[in-house]
């Protein structure tokens, strides 16, 4: 009897993916805070949307807590690349406690911008998912009630404001970029003499991976995220799978839980990776693949990324 020939899997390999700038500048500053201070360094919220990141991190003895009452006066605590509400480095200085700030600069841009827009009296619209820690972040910038969060269009239909000709909006930076134009639009018909940020809100990063995921989707038969279900931007990378022409699109976090009768029938799969998602998931991934299919690697690029965020001067000297 003949040997059972090995099954032909193309992978659709989309690039630029996995780790951004921001997410890097963070991992970086927990190493080098825990080079510079030894084990324990507190973290406050999980560093990057990553449990391997977050384990990884823990093994070189990374404390990661929700709360700062959590973390003692005496030991360094780092602040996620999310970004927090002011009040938590306030109360940091208040214990006279050593913190670290990781918040990734493009999300401090955001925060700056909602600042800005406040301090000329303008109310801000802040476009966002509810509860997600870096949303939390940027409302803590300004008093309670100076920010009005909208999460889709329906809200962006209903939301009422008290001075229409005074009004600026922002956005979370790891949004769906076709769903987040869609809120704009309503809101600039609604409210023409809304302000905007200078530059686009929604980072490099997202905007790279998404268009990535666009340019491979319809040639796809399934496609693979490798992502956490809390990160934003590898979420937004599924629904943007499935709005361009690959509706068998997945969330996985490791190449173990991914159940293999899932790939049926599958001969071209896609596979991409959010932004605080490490390469090596994905090339775990890829071996996962080639322990069961003939696998041929076609890799689309649609840009080069060199952005580098400077570690703060404390880390560095």
């Amino acid at each position: 009897m003949p040997p059972v020939a090995t099954p032909k899997l193309t992978i659709l390999l989309a690039s630029p993916r996995g780790f951004c700038a921001g997410v890097d500048r963070a991992i970086q500053i927990v190493e080098r805070a825990l080079e510079k201070h030894g084990a324990p360094v507190y973290v406050r919220h999980e560093i990057v949307h990553n449990r391997f990141v977050v384990q990884s991190l823990e093994a070189r003895g990374a404390i990661f807590v929700e709360d700062l009452a959590d973390v003692p006066d005496d030991r360094p605590v780092v602040f996620s690349a999310h970004g927090v509400p002011k009040s938590v480095p306030a109360e940091a200085s208040r214990r006279h406690m050593l913190y670290i700030d990781a918040t990734c600069p493009l999300v401090s841009k955001v925060h700056r911008e909602t600042e800005h827009h406040h301090g000329v009296g303008r109310t801000v619209i802040l476009i966002g998912h509810r509860g997600h820690p870096e949303v939390i972040g940027t409302m803590g910038q300004l008093p309670q009630g100076a920010v009005l969060l909208v999460e889709d269009v329906d809200q962006a239909e209903r939301v009422q404001v008290d001075d229409p000709d005074n009004l600026a909006f922002a956005t979370q930076t790891t949004l769906s970029i076709d769903d987040t134009a869609q809120i704009v639009a309503v809101l600039q018909r609604r409210f023409p003499r809304m302000q905007g940020p200078r530059r686009e809100d929604i980072c490099y990063a997202t905007t790279n991976r998404q268009a990535a995921v666009k340019a491979i989707a319809a040639a796809c038969d399934a496609m693979i995220v490798v992502g956490a279900p809390n990160s934003s931007n590898s979420m937004r990378l599924v629904e943007v799978a499935r709005s361009y022409g690959c509706p068998k699109a997945i969330l996985v976090q490791r190449a173990a839980e991914l159940d293999w009768r899932w790939l049926q029938g599958v001969s071209r799969l896609g596979i991409t990776a959010g932004a605080s998602a490490p390469e090596t998931l994905v090339e775990e991934l890829i071996t996962a693949c080639r322990a069961r299919y003939d696998v041929a690697i076609e890799e689309t690029r649609v840009t080069d990324e060199n952005t580098v965020f400077k570690l703060p001067r404390a880390l560095v000297a």
